[in-house]
């Protein structure tokens, strides 16, 4: 069983740590409120990615996938979400400048990222069919795949929040911030487009 799970690991490993809206909004997190600031955040999105893997198991996530007018409004739903997030940090400054947001994005906000990005709901239903013989129930699936993306999801969070943290500690000017906080939006904003392919 050991050897059949390292697949899984891989997988899920490799999902969570690449670039994409989740980590960006973490890594700007990091940098603009610091890591502790940024744990609600971190917490919702891995919160949100381990329900909605474990949601995937059960079946429920194919149902919303052999839909075509739900997922639109999921990708539009989470598009236009995604898109605010990356308006408001491309505006802001440097921390404590008054421009921005003042507070840093909430669990409910991280949370709402992950079942509202359908790239999110393709890679957690594409686990489930992948790797459904893992387990012989559903629900041991599901909590299988719940762990794991949580898991992982925590540590990439951390990681790309560690390192806008260390952006923070190099920036010096104003420049450096508006320069960041642009790059941040525009990725963030990239991110949308793979899920109208």
């Amino acid at each position: 069983m050991t050897s059949s799970i390292l697949p899984l690991f891989l997988f899920v490993a490799v999902a969570t740590v690449t670039p994409g809206g989740a980590t960006t909004l973490a890594t700007a997190s990091g940098a603009r409120f610091g890591f502790v600031r940024s744990i609600p955040l971190m917490l919702g999105i891995a919160t949100g990615l381990a329900l909605l893997a474990a949601v995937a198991a059960l079946g429920l996530g194919s149902l919303l996938l052999s839909m075509p007018a739900l997922q639109t409004v999921v990708k539009a739903l989470g598009s236009a979400y995604l898109l605010w997030l990356a308006w408001r940090i491309a505006r802001s400054g440097p921390p404590n400048a008054g421009h921005g947001p003042a507070r840093p994005a909430t669990l409910v906000n991280g949370f709402l990222l992950l079942w509202l990005n359908p790239k999110s709901w393709a890679m957690t239903v594409g686990a489930a069919a992948s790797f459904a013989l893992l387990s012989n129930s559903p629900t041991r699936l599901a909590t299988l795949l719940g762990a794991t993306f949580g898991l992982a999801a925590c540590g990439s969070l951390a990681l790309w929040c560690a390192l806008g943290a260390l952006f923070a500690r190099l920036f010096r000017a104003s420049f450096h911030w508006r320069i960041f906080n642009l790059a941040m939006g525009v990725l963030l904003a990239v991110s949308v487009i793979p899920t109208w392919k």
